[in-house]
């Protein structure tokens, strides 16, 4: 059976377009089944992954500044 890291092929990570060049951001891999997450600067660490339902909301909740309010 395929494990999710093998299921997160490399040409699936993408980075923000506002990553700057010191590498202090995330990548994130999209995919039907999760979503991958993981440091720039760790490609090689480990890989947080969630639901595309939980990726959404935590989305939603960056656009609409839910986290900034503490």
């Amino acid at each position: 059976m395929e494990t999710i890291r093998e299921h997160l092929a490399p040409h699936t990570w993408r980075k923000s377009s506002r990553t700057t060049d010191i590498g202090q951001c995330v990548e994130v891999a999209l995919t039907g089944r999760a979503v991958g997450i993981r440091d720039t600067k760790d490609r090689a660490g480990g890989i947080l992954t969630v639901t595309p339902t939980v990726w959404a909301g935590f989305v939603e909740r960056l656009k609409t500044g839910d986290y900034d309010r503490g």
